[in-house]
């Protein structure tokens, strides 16, 4: 076996048309992939005849092919993180199922993976094929905002084509609809000069309808909170809560300290003043997100001690040999220099 085992995780909701050529697609663009491979496509309690249609192309396709039927409609994080957690090979692939990826990317970028040595090679939608108030804006602000935030510098952290190394991308959970952060997410269990980006082909939706909008900008932001917390705090919640308790703190005790000067020294009356009561709710804020810190890191300890998390992980070499694997063949695009996530700081 020349490269890695590969699968391609797809969730779909509601695209029954672009069932049969999707399957078309990935057996066109997988069929020499020099390794084994698979393609696990999740439906996410579509309402339409994507079932059906899924049933039938898996049956007409052959085992490579595997159907997972969520109960209902659990969200594109969910059905994402079932098929991850469905995979057993080395290497997996992620893209969305409405055919704008390009499943002849993948060979190309489970190469440059192999050959840039890293954990998450992320797709960069650089000439995009989407209206631009309602899909372009929005993430042009997203990303910007979570570059910001985070400090993995990427162009497109919503594009779906990546590819991971399976034992890493394993070691975190999706939740929510935090598919977007994935590469945040990876940031916390590998160094950040093992993520990169390469341009990706990206095509305009021929059937079916986008389920997002400019809405979603309001829904990072508000995720980006959560994102920040267990980037830098996971494992010492305390400092977060006790930073901020110790500042509000010390505002609230300079401005106690300033009423009773004036107090004894000047004889001014404070009892009706506004401040003694500002500072006082400070004070008790301040008792408040300190003990919140105390109790936020027993809260820690003991999930650290009573499950299967440690505070390290061990590196796994893969089993390949490029040498004498066949070079895919790239499409022509209008490519930028391909970098890493620390590239483009």
């Amino acid at each position: 076996m020349l490269l890695p085992s590969l699968t391609v995780v797809i969730p779909v909701y509601n695209e029954e048309d672009n069932v049969k050529p999707l399957f078309e697609a990935l057996q066109s663009a997988l069929e020499s992939y020099a390794g084994d491979w698979f393609v696990i496509i999740v439906n996410d309690g579509s309402r339409d005849g994507t079932s059906a249609r899924m049933n039938a192309c898996v049956d007409e396709y052959g085992e490579r092919f595997q159907h997972i039927e969520l109960q209902r409609n659990f969200g594109q994080t969910a059905a994402m993180q079932a098929g991850i957690d469905a995979a057993q090979t080395e290497l997996i692939a992620t893209m969305d199922g409405d055919l704008q990826n390009d499943p002849a990317d993948i060979p190309r970028l489970v190469r440059e993976l192999l050959e840039r040595d890293l954990d998450l090679l992320q797709g960069w939608r650089k000439h995009r094929q989407d209206a631009m108030v309602s899909r372009k804006l929005p993430s042009r602000i997203a990303n910007k905002l979570i570059q910001r935030v985070s400090g993995v510098k990427l162009d497109d952290y919503g594009c779906s084509l990546k590819v991971y190394r399976a034992d890493v991308v394993k070691q975190i959970r999706l939740y929510g609809e935090m598919h977007r952060f994935i590469p945040v997410w990876m940031a916390t269990v590998c160094p950040p000069h093992r993520i990169g980006q390469t341009n990706v082909n990206h095509r305009a939706r021929m059937a079916g309808e986008s389920k997002y909008g400019i809405s979603r900008t309001f829904r990072v932001v508000i995720d980006l909170v959560t994102v920040f917390f267990f980037l830098k705090f996971r494992a010492r919640p305390g400092h977060f809560f006790g930073s901020i308790g110790l500042w509000v703190g010390m505002i609230g005790g300079a401005l106690m300290s300033y009423l009773v000067f004036i107090k004894i020294f000047l004889g001014a009356d404070i009892g009706d003043r506004p401040l003694l009561l500002f500072a006082s709710i400070m004070i008790i804020a301040s008792l408040q997100f300190l003990t919140t810190g105390v109790l936020s890191e027993i809260l820690s300890r003991i999930f650290f001690q009573t499950t299967n998390v440690r505070s390290y992980k061990v590196r796994k070499p893969l089993m390949c040999d490029l040498t004498d694997a066949p070079k895919e063949t790239e499409k022509a695009q209008d490519s930028a220099p391909q970098t890493n996530a620390t590239d483009n700081a």
